[in-house]
C-alpha cells in the first residue's frame, strides 16, 4: 500500500460541524519520511481552498524561515491537528481535536520524525496535554509518547503571530533554527 494513502484523510464526517465548513479535508504535505513535522491547529480559508497546509501570508513566512536555515517544503512535513476547516476559522473545538487526533497519531507514527514543532497555542496544548504559555515556552522542548513510540516535541509559535506582533519574529526564527539543529546532531 502506498504510505501516503495510509495516512491521508479520504472522507470523514466524526464532527458535526466540519464536514458541512469544508471545502475539502487538508491532509499533511511533504515526505512520509520526513525527519522533521509541523503541526499547526487547522485549514484556514486559503488553506481549505488549496487543500495545502499553511499557505498565504503565514506560509509563505514560515517557507522563507524554512530556507533561512536550509529546510523547505520538499524535506519537512507540514500538517494540522484538525484536519477540517472549522467554520469562520475559529479553533477547533476539544471534540474536534479529539476526534481528529487518531489520524494526526497515525500520520505521525508512520512517519517518524526525529522532532515534532508544533506552531501555536491549540496543537501544543493538544500533543502536550497541558495548558502551555506559548510566546514563554517557545524553544523548549519535552518527550511526549504516541502509540508507544517516544518523539520531542518542540514548542513553537505560529507563524501568524509574527505578523501581528513583530516582536515574537525572533522567537520563531530561534524555534526553526532549533529543528534545523536538532536535525544535523
Amino acid at each position: 500500500m502506498d504510505e501516503r494513502a495510509a495516512i491521508d484523510v479520504e472522507d470523514c464526517t466524526r464532527c458535526s460541524a466540519l464536514p458541512d465548513s469544508r471545502r475539502q479535508i487538508v491532509n499533511g504535505v511533504g515526505p512520509v519520511d520526513a525527519d522533521v513535522v509541523f503541526v499547526g491547529e487547522a485549514p484556514g480559508e486559503q488553506e481549505d481552498r488549496e487543500g495545502e497546509p499553511f499557505v498565504g501570508r503565514s506560509g509563505t513566512l514560515l517557507d522563507d524561515v524554512l530556507a533561512e536555515h536550509e529546510l523547505d517544503r520538499q524535506t519537512v512535513r507540514i500538517t494540522n491537528a484538525v484536519k477540517c476547516r472549522p467554520p469562520e476559522n475559529r479553533d477547533p473545538t476539544t471534540t474536534e481535536l479529539r476526534n481528529c487526533r487518531d489520524y494526526l497519531e497515525r500520520e505521525l507514527e508512520a512517519i517518524d520524525p526525529v522532532v515534532i514543532v508544533t506552531l501555536g497555542k491549540v496543537p501544543t496544548e493538544h500533543l502536550l496535554d497541558r495548558s502551555v504559555a506559548v510566546t514563554a515556552e517557545a524553544g523548549t522542548s519535552e518527550q511526549v509518547t504516541i502509540r508507544g513510540a517516544t518523539y520531542r516535541v518542540l514548542i513553537g509559535i505560529h507563524p501568524a503571530a509574527t505578523l501581528y506582533d513583530p516582536s515574537t519574529r525572533d522567537t520563531f526564527d530561534a524555534v526553526i533554527a532549533e529543528a534545523a539543529a536538532l536535525l544535523e546532531g
